[in-house]
């Protein structure tokens, strides 16, 4: 038996208890967890807005200790750190054909599955495939990822989400180049990343953009050069700001419709704005065929960051050990498993950056 955090139902609050977790089948590895961070996409899952069977272990981002392993597991040991990877590509469906894993149309059918129980044996699905929101873990060898050296264990379990979203926006979707203007929208977790990813691409000027002042210190931190309020004046400070011309790249981490066309409105002529946070079907953006014409403007999807996490978890690595990228700058907060509820109010209220659970 673990500890865990139970969404029992969609909209439900979430119930922490002990959970019975089996022992490890073919192919399967059991993994003890040292932290976990609390992602909006966890928010979505638990309201409703990304759709997962009930009941659930929520939680994606995490990092731990390999317990044991299960028959035909090579590669991997007691004792062995590593990242969970939630979004493991199957490698044989169209997407993966392409080489665009990232849109793996098999990467989240493990959430179907049934992995642990309840005390009194009611079934558990495994949100988003790897159920980080318990001491325990039992996952697809696929779901994980060999710890690079240098990492502490704590700060790896950011890499699994908003480290490799927020770089894979800058440097994959966006391929923000030297010298080149951006806007990031939302200083969350995967805001704070996005940051520091285009302070690594090299970018002239940076400008945060969020609803909050209190989070301009943070944003600096991360690498902003510029700290904008959001407001209905949002893009023409941005123009202001970039000589009335607009950034070359904007990046939304928000999910909303107000946001996502703030930001485009806030890119040049010509220019891009890549949309990585994660809104509802409410949420609708509306464009005119002239605007689109005249504007030249590019706006596109991001879906983990466009990332490949066996090929770029090494290269987040190097980042970390040559001191350009600070994961623990992105933690704003060190919370207990019955703290989550709370870290998801701060989300919705747009406190902090991000919450890791500590185990």
């Amino acid at each position: 038996m673990v500890r865990a955090a139970v969404l029992p139902a969609v909209g439900a609050p979430l119930e922490i208890t002990d959970i019975e977790l089996p022992d490890p089948g073919p192919g399967q590895v059991r993994v003890r967890l040292a932290a976990a961070g609390v992602c909006h996409s966890d928010l979505s899952l638990s309201d409703g807005t990304m759709r997962v069977p009930v009941p659930a272990v929520l939680g994606h981002e995490g990092a731990g200790t390999v317990v044991s392993v299960g028959e035909g597991v090579t590669g991997l040991a007691p004792g062995d750190g590593v990242v969970l990877n939630w979004a493991p590509s199957c490698g044989a469906c169209h997407a993966c054909s392409l080489g665009e894993v990232w849109l793996c149309a098999n990467a989240l059918s493990g959430s179907a599955n049934v992995y642990a129980r309840t005390a009194d044996g009611t079934d558990l699905h495994p949100g988003l495939n790897v159920a980080a929101f318990a001491e325990e873990t039992v996952v697809p060898v696929a779901c994980t990822l060999p710890l690079p050296d240098g990492i502490p264990l704590t700060d790896a379990a950011l890499l699994g989400c908003a480290v490799l979203t927020g770089y894979g926006a800058v440097h994959h979707s966006a391929r923000v180049r030297a010298g080149e203007t951006v806007a990031v929208f939302g200083v969350g977790g995967v805001g704070l990343a996005t940051l520091q990813a285009a302070r690594i691409a090299g970018a002239s000027t940076i400008v945060a953009v969020d609803v909050s002042p209190e989070k301009e210190e943070l944003a600096r931190a991360a690498g902003a050069t510029e700290y904008v309020v959001a407001s209905e004046n949002t893009a023409r400070e941005i123009r202001a700001l970039t000589g009335r011309q607009g950034v070359d790249v904007a990046v939304e981490c928000v999910g909303r419709a107000v946001t996502i066309r703030t930001a485009w409105e806030s890119t040049r002529r010509g220019g891009r704005t890549t949309v990585v946070g994660i809104g509802g079907k409410d949420q609708q953006v509306t464009f005119n065929a002239l605007e689109l014409f005249h504007w030249g403007r590019t706006l596109s999807g991001c879906v983990y960051g466009n990332c490949d996490p066996a090929r770029d978890l090494p290269v987040l690595a190097e980042h970390v050990r040559a001191g350009r990228l600070d994961l623990s700058s992105l933690v704003t907060g060190h919370i207990a498993l019955e703290d989550i509820p709370t870290a998801f109010d701060n989300m919705l209220a747009g406190k902090g950056g991000r919450a890791l659970i500590v185990f």
